[in-house]
Formats: structure tokens, sequence, C-alpha cells
């Protein structure tokens, strides 16, 4: 059978591989070994299937390929970041990046080819969206970031934040089928209160999260709750509006009772203004929450830039002094453009519009 007419076996459950194994005249409980071996180990071929005899692995090289990714180069910063351009099946590339810490390893996973929104201050938002990431796809960047975190750092991986290419709650299906297998005993068996998924703010699409009862975190990234600011540098607000917004999050809180987090960049003669502050501190009243302000990292055509300290620190007195936690986060993988914002494949022409 010819590669392109075999079937990618991870797209199948373990009780169909069970079925595709008893129907060749095997036992069922090689299905079992197979899902394991694809789940478990991260295995990206048949031959790695040591368990299984040579009939039982040119049985599934005949009907199935694993249509596994490969980390195409790898880039390691001077504060120990590594960030990865992973090639997919069908050459398209995505990027992901490991995050040390000296308590911590943090995969930040891309969900999208490209991405569905249109932020203005952010690198992979000029990308044309080519597709969505398939479950296996987005499971297999944490799995190779997780081989990462225990060869350079001695440590596995201890979290995982889906804030790289793409936007996850475009890619819904897909993102929660990854976070159950990447949760699952049967696949990684990460706690789901390490795993966030953060989004531009799709209101829709966090109240059907919530109702998901996954048990992962949420963070939003807001960067102004005055309307016509936030429609100016994320333009999809228009149709997904600020009020709209905070009813979603009210409605997660109330389901999940876990706090979200809010994800803010400052920037000079944008959001700095004192205005700005208050109506950020009303729109954090609508459910318990924490804030992160992120530094911001350029993206070369320097119509947005990092406000001044001061300006930063205004917002982390207003903050702290409304009984919310603040934390300014600074910056990882700059010179590897490996920051916030600034995955876009550069060096790789294969998925520009």
């Amino acid at each position: 059978m010819d590669t392109a007419e075999k079937s990618d076996i991870r797209k199948l459950s373990r009780e169909a591989l069970r079925t595709f194994f008893t129907e060749n005249g095997e036992q069922a409980f090689r299905g079992n070994q197979v899902y394991e071996w694809l789940w478990q180990k991260g295995a990206h071929s048949f031959e790695a299937m040591t368990n299984l005899s040579l009939a039982h692995r040119e049985l599934l090289n005949t009907h199935f390929t694993i249509n596994h990714i490969a980390v195409d180069q790898m880039q390691r910063s001077t504060d120990g970041t590594i960030k990865n351009a992973v090639r997919l099946h069908d050459g398209l590339i995505v990027e992901s990046v490991l995050i040390p810490t000296e308590s911590r390893t943090t995969a930040c996973v891309s969900s999208q080819v490209g991405c569905s929104l249109d932020c203005r201050f952010c690198a992979t938002a000029r990308l044309k969206r080519m597709r969505n990431l398939n479950p296996d796809e987005i499971f297999d960047q944490v799995v190779v970031i997780d081989r990462q975190s225990r060869l350079y750092f001695g440590r596995p991986l201890s979290n995982i934040v889906f804030m790289g290419m793409g936007e996850p709650l475009m890619n819904y299906p897909n993102v929660v089928k990854a976070i159950r297998m990447i949760s699952s005993e049967e696949g990684l068996g990460m706690s789901p209160k390490r795993i966030t998924v953060s989004t531009s703010g799709v209101p829709k699409m966090i109240r059907k999260l919530a109702d998901e009862a996954l048990r992962c975190n949420l963070a939003v990234s807001l960067h102004s709750a005055v309307e016509e600011t936030r429609t100016e540098i994320m333009p999809f607000n228009a149709k997904m509006p600020l009020q709209d917004l905070k009813e979603s999050i009210v409605y997660w809180y109330d389901k999940t009772r876990s706090r979200i987090t809010y994800e803010y960049v400052v920037w000079e003669g944008i959001n700095d203004a004192p205005a700005d502050i208050r109506a950020f501190l009303d729109f954090c009243k609508a459910a318990p929450c924490k804030v992160n302000l992120i530094e911001y990292n350029p993206i070369d055509d320097g119509e947005f830039r990092q406000a001044p300290e001061q300006a930063v620190q205004a917002y982390v007195r207003a903050l702290e002094a409304a009984g919310i936690t603040v934390t300014v986060r600074r910056s990882r993988g700059k010179d590897i453009d490996a920051a916030c914002g600034q995955l876009a494949n550069k060096g790789s022409g294969d998925n520009r519009a």
C-alpha cells in the first residue's frame, strides 16, 4: 500500500486498534500494546515497538503510518531557552519553546500553523493561517520538549502553556483532545492544573471550555480594557467585544472556580495612561484573577514600544492596592526570537502568505 494511502494510526482509539488485530486473526491485547507505544512512550516508528513480533510490525506498516513531527532546527538562547522549528508531516513549520527556570521547565506549544486572529503587535498574526494542528501534533511537541528538559536540565517537563503560534480556542476540538491525552494516564499523565490555555479572548469558546471540566487553567491576553483601544490593537475585538468577554470569564469562574490569569503588555502611548489603569482594574473586578505584566518584544517595525518602567510600576501599584496578585514577567529567549509574540518562523519561508 502506498504511503499516501495509509491511515494515520494515531487517529484510532484503543478499541479500534484492538478490533484491527482481532480482524486480522491476532489477539486483541496487541492493540493495547500499540496504543501504549504511541501515547505513553511516544514511538514514531513501528520498528521501535520491540515487544511486538516482526510479523506484527509488518502488519502495522502495511496498513498505517505515523505522521509524527520532527525538529527541523533547534536554537538555544543565552538564558537557556530552547526554540524548536518543528516540521510537520506535510512539510509545514511551527515553533515551540522550552522555557527553563530554577524550579520548573515550561513547554510553550503551538496550536495552528499561522494564526486565525489579527493582533497587530504579534509576529505570528502576520502569517497566513495554513491549518489547525492535529491532537497528535500538539502532543508530539510536548513529548519533544519533555525529552529536551530531561536531557539539558535533568528534570521532566513541569508545565505546559498554549502560548505558541495560533489561537488555541480557534482549534478547539483538537486542543481539547490533546489536553485529554496529555493529562490521561493512558498518555503522559500530567496534571491538567499544570496546563494553561492562553487565548486572545473568544467568549463562546471560553464558555465551552468551562463546560468541558478539563481542570486546566485559562489565561486571557487582554492588553486593554478600553473598547476602542483593544479594537485598534486587536481588530477581532470588534466582533467579540469586551462585555461578551467579561461575561464569559464570569461564566468560566462560576463553572470551574479557577482564577483567571490576565496577560497584559503596557505600551507607550497606547495603554499607559491612568484611564487605562482604571479601566483594567474595573475589568478585573468581574471575577477573581491574577495578572502577568509582560515585557514587550518588538517585531521589527517599531509601531509598538514598551512603556517606560514607571508606567509598568503604576499598574503594579494600582493592582496591588486593589488586592490583585501581579507579576512582572521578563521575556526569555529574545536573542533567538523565542519570546512572546515573536514566533514567526524566521529563516523558514514555508508558511508565509
